[in-house]
């Protein structure tokens, strides 16, 4: 999820490409920049958790600039989004840096909700705190 969105090439051929075995190794590049993905996940998850649970703020957290969200556990119900699993979404942000990717991603997790929803806090803390980006 957060490799994805910095291919510099079409999945789809890609995937064509690997199942035929031409894939060219040199065909798979990278676009400049960094991705962080923030999973949110049911309450209760990683053990017993409740399914059904509506999803809201999608369309507002998709909108921003440098942000896909990747649906894992989601289901539709009855017109609605709701949660089916544990790790329900990944939201992924893209930016010039690690720390710009991380911001989008969790400024785009602040405007998701669901009864339950958490995710962790500190993703992309260890490498933000290295020599490298102090």
């Amino acid at each position: 999820q957060a490799v994805l969105p910095l291919l510099d090439a079409d999945i789809v051929e890609i995937m064509i490409a690997t199942a035929r075995g031409e894939l060219a190794p040199s065909s798979v590049g990278a676009r400049p920049g960094a991705a962080a993905c923030v999973v949110m996940a049911s309450g209760g998850y990683p053990g017993c958790y409740e399914k059904g649970k509506e999803i809201l703020g999608l369309e507002s957290a998709a909108g921003l600039e440098g942000v896909v969200v990747f649906h894992a556990g989601t289901a539709a119900q009855e017109g609605r989004l709701v949660t089916a699993g544990g790790r329900v979404l990944g939201v992924t942000g893209v930016g010039a840096d690690l720390s710009e990717a991380v911001g989008k991603a969790y400024e785009a997790v602040c405007r998701i909700s669901f009864d339950g929803a958490h995710c962790r806090k500190d993703i992309g803390y260890r490498a933000l705190r290295t020599p490298a980006h102090e």
